[in-house]
């Protein structure tokens, strides 16, 4: 069998499913291609052409060096086909992006063949994606006197890559598609049960949304065909939860222009929108497409004589509608005058946050991948030939107010700012090019960054990264044929590609499948550090850190840079005693509470949330950093006293020793490198010398928002509210009810304990829990099943040791295996308590789920429809959210406690120490208290 016929078989297979052939990534299947086409009479000829021409990926797949290697071939006349002539060859190589295109195009360019030197070097000018080696090749070249380098080099001195695109249209006509009612999760666009198949386009492009809605679109375009469907949110925000590169793709590949007539399923320039515009970090993928996400403001409040919001029975504001926007609605999109304006031209909303000059630029190049590049290029040219950089590209905005202070973010991102005006001080609004200190890639999109790094052809971290690791814990609770196919090839590209890796592609260590956001808390070992994940939930206890797609990760792992405006701030205040019955997550869960409360709307969307968390380490204070994605902020900055960081930082070198421990250091070092960051950070705080992050006196903030713990004196929950009559106001976590609000009768059909939320302290309250009832009742018995994930392997290492692992245990009626793990997800679930593998487990939702149209209480983050429970045809399921006591409590009652049980079940916990921070504390050593 050769790996043609296997293709062939496999082609066959995906007919049956209605796809198109696979792109091919392996070059020895593309040489079989080659051999077949240079046979005239074989029978697979026209086929091999059409696969080789059509079918192959680019950038650094071996598939792409071995069709780089053919094409040069055939240019320099060591090869002859038909049907690829030399001007051909040069046109695909174009189209090939970097990587070993760009080599034989440099080959080509200082040959010694004029003629084709010249013709290399027109396709040269128009590539971004070159690298270090190939700079230094041009360099040297220039330098040797070659007159074609010097030509190249004054046309990407020029930015003629960029400059001779042609413009975006003066007007884009649109036609609408209403995806859904209320805020988008981007689990209907790319859903989380379907991450196996994210890196085959295609087939996943098949999940997004449902099939009806697909055949709508489809139609909606056959109607009209000179416009641009335009996919929308209607009352509510466009993508919010995750980045989810793989949504923006789907929504590209339904509705997007073709990348490449010779690279297929790669789509872009979607158009989104929503009444509440886009979530920010999903608006950055779109942006990683050069798509457009435009805010409609098509309902607004409906506001009294005196100009006072109207409301509802609820006490919501009644809204209104100033335009139509439903679907099969044609609009226009005026680009210069930047304003939406209906078929007949009359202006309906102005929308020039989506017409940035920068955003422009992305639209213009096709990509933001492609801007970043090029200025990269540019710049290196205009410094090889000893000249000023021309100013071709739109000047980054640069914000700065004389007198006023710095935010702790402002802080960060001007200590990590590349490439702006020395010595000027930059404010929120800024546009800021920016050192990225550590990096992460979660195993469900990493697949797509792996893609992506191939796709921009880089081929090894950047060193400028601190540490960069990637994850197993998304597709850590089964290990089925999904994973075992994906897993293992995806941690062999990152650990040689430079990363940190969980699983050890040689299998010298224990695959470790520790939730990524716990780990990239764990080697963060610098407040002032800038933090990319692959994932919405990258937020840290220490720097500040942004959830992003995978394309975006990727390109931080390449440069070592990431680029974006410094978001404002709103700081987050506490007053009052926390009493003894709460835990954190409760005053997380307040902290939401009592911003609606104060501001009416949210204040913290799109913005950065400083908290002023003081006294509580490292793993208690990401609870609080965690849950800022769900209130849908940009990220969040703890502000910790000198101590408490001090001590933050002892417990992540002693996690990072264990990852060394283990064997997962790499050649580089990079772990130990973190270690003796870590310790000289300590030194700088101790001396004085640096004391803990915090920010200026004087700095200015969007709002301040002030927690009285007095008044928290109940357990809360997250409730996704699936009932109310206002679709808008379903699935949000804006509504946070006090337990008493169920009357100890909400039935509660399974309880998880689990995700990037909890710590080894929760861990520990569920066993002590146990004790207490144990103790009370004579015996545990539950009436819910309760599933129970560790975070990392080392709190399990840990919980053993002490004790509370076999009281655990005891208890439960599973226990995973390592050795033996699960095959296939649980579709049924017992009253007994499951001891699962460390990962994200029900919270990811893409392996396990709780049965269809269950009511679910979890520890976890995700409260959108289908997350963590799908609906049923009779009745919807139901993800509330709680802390770890509520949670372990409702499961053994079947429904939510009263307040009277759960003070029962706590008594003698210490569930959480935490107090505002003084003014100066005793012992502090910074003055900035």
């Amino acid at each position: 069998m050769s790996l043609y016929t296997d293709y062939l078989e496999e082609i066959e297979t995906r007919k049956s499913e209605g796809l198109h052939p696979k792109p091919i990534d392996d070059g020895a299947l593309v040489a079989e291609l080659i051999s077949q086409i240079k046979e005239v009479g074989n029978p697979h000829r026209e086929d091999s052409l059409k696969f080789f021409i059509y079918n192959t990926l680019p950038g650094t797949t071996s598939a792409a060096g071995v069709k780089a290697a053919f094409l040069k071939e055939i240019i320099l006349g060591e090869a002859e086909v038909a049907e690829i002539t030399p001007e051909f060859a040069f046109e695909l190589l174009s189209h090939m992006k970097g990587g070993p295109s760009v080599e034989v195009l440099l080959d080509l360019a200082l040959g010694q063949d004029a003629d084709v030197a010249a013709q290399a070097a027109e396709v040269l000018k128009t590539q971004v994606f070159l690298y270090e080696a190939d700079m230094e090749r041009l360099e040297a070249a220039h330098k040797a006197g070659n007159p074609v380098a010097k030509d190249v080099l004054q046309s990407y001195a020029k930015a003629e890559f960029f400059t001779k695109l042609p413009d975006i249209d003066d007007e884009i006509k649109v036609v609408t598609y209403i995806a859904a009612e209320g805020d988008i999760s981007t689990d209907l666009l790319s859903p989380g049960n379907q991450a196996h198949s994210r890196s085959d386009r295609e087939l996943h492009g098949k999940c997004m949304i449902s099939e009806a809605a697909q055949k709508e679109i489809e139609a909606l375009k056959l109607q009209h065909p000179d416009k641009r469907v335009m996919l929308i949110a209607e009352k509510g925000t466009m993508g919010v939860g995750s980045s989810r590169m793989s949504g923006v793709n789907n929504v590209a590949l339904w509705t997007g222009k073709q990348a490449s007539p010779y690279v297929p399923f790669v789509n872009y320039a979607p158009v989104v929108a929503g009444t509440n515009g886009i979530s920010p970090i999903f608006l950055t993928t779109v942006g990683v497409t050069g798509g457009i996400g435009l805010d409609l403001k098509n309902w607004v409040k409906k506001v009294d004589s005196d100009g006072k919001a109207i409301l509802n029975n609820d006490g919501n504001p009644v809204l209104e509608q100033k335009y139509s926007v439903e679907t099969g609605t044609v609009l226009k999109i005026d680009t210069k005058t930047k304003m939406l304006l209906d078929e007949d031209g009359k202006e309906l909303v102005d929308v020039s946050s989506a017409f940035t000059p920068q955003k422009v630029e992305f639209m213009k190049a096709g990509s933001s991948y492609a801007v970043v590049f090029g200025k990269k290029l540019q710049t290196f040219a205009a410094e090889t030939l000893g000249i000023e950089v021309p100013l071709v590209f739109a000047p980054a905005k640069e914000v700065s107010h004389e007198g006023q202070g710095l935010t702790a973010v402002e802080k960060i991102f001007n200590r990590n700012a590349v490439g702006s005006t020395p010595g000027k001080t930059l404010h929120a609004g800024s546009d800021v090019r920016v050192k990225v200190n550590i990096v992460g890639s979660q195993d469900t999109t990493g697949l797509m960054t792996s893609q992506e790094l191939e796709a921009m052809a880089a081929t090894v971290i950047s060193p400028t990264v601190d540490g960069a690791y990637q994850s197993g814990c998304h597709t850590a609770s089964v290990w089925d044929k999904k994973a075992q196919a994906n897993i293992p090839r995806l941690m062999n590209f990152m650990n040689t590609f430079g990363l940190i890796t969980a699983r050890d592609p040689k299998g010298e260590y224990h695959a470790m499948t520790d939730v990524i956001h716990k780990v990239l808390n764990d080697i963060t070992v610098d407040d002032w550090a800038i933090i990319i994940g692959g994932n919405s939930h990258t937020r840290m206890s220490k720097g500040v850190a942004f959830g992003a797609n995978s394309g975006t990760v990727a390109l931080a792992l390449a440069t070592g840079e990431a680029t974006m405006p410094i978001p404002k701030s709103v700081k987050v205040t506490f007053t009052g005693t926390m009493q003894d019955h709460m835990d954190f997550r409760d005053v997380v869960h307040a902290t939401q509470a009592q911003m609606l409360k104060q501001f009416g709307d949210n204040v913290f969307q799109g913005r950065i949330i400083e908290v002023h968390i003081g006294t509580l380490l490292a793993d208690q204070a990401f609870t609080f950093t965690d849950w800022t994605a769900e209130m849908k902020a940009k990220a969040s900055i703890c502000i910790s006293q000198d101590d408490t960081l001090i001590e933050s930082l002892e417990i992540a070198k002693s996690r990072i020793q264990i990852m060394i421990d283990k064997g997962m250091e790499n050649a580089a070092g990079t772990l130990q490198g973190l270690i003796d960051k870590a310790d000289q950070r300590i030194a700088e705080i101790k001396s004085g010398e640096k004391p803990a992050l915090s920010p200026d006196d004087t700095a200015k903030y969007f709002a301040e928002v002030v927690v009285d713990l007095d008044v928290i004196d109940e357990p809360m929950i997250a409730d996704p509210d699936v009932n109310n009559e206002d679709v808008s106001k379903r699935y949000t976590h804006d509504t946070i009810r006090p337990v008493s609000y169920y009357g100890a009768q909400k039935k509660v059909d399974l309880g998880f304990v689990g995700s990037c939320m909890v710590h080894k302290g929760d861990m520990k309250i569920v066993a002590q829990m146990l004790k207490n009832l144990e103790k009370d009742q004579g015996k545990v018995e539950f009436k819910a099943p309760l599933v129970v994930a560790a975070p990392t392997y080392n709190i399990v290492d840990e919980l053993k040791e002490e004790g509370d692992w076999a009281i655990l245990q005891k208890y439960s009626g599973f226990e995973f295996d390592d050795l033996f793990p699960k095959g296939e997800a649980r579709t049924e679930y017992e009253n007994i308590l499951y001891l699962e593998r460390p990962g994200c487990n029900l919270c990811m939702g893409n392996q396990e789920k709780a049965a269809k149209g269950d009511t679910v209480l979890a520890t976890s983050t995700r409260l959108f429809q289908g997350r963590v429970v799908e609906d049923a045809a009779e009745k919807k399921g139901k993800s509330l959210l709680a802390s770890t006591p509520v949670v372990v409590l409702s499961a053994i009652l079947g429904r939510t406690p009263s307040i009277e049980e759960y003070k029962a079940a706590i008594e003698g916990i210490d569930l959480t120490k935490f107090a505002p921070p003084l003014e100066k504390p005793a012992g502090a050593r910074s003055a900035h208290f």
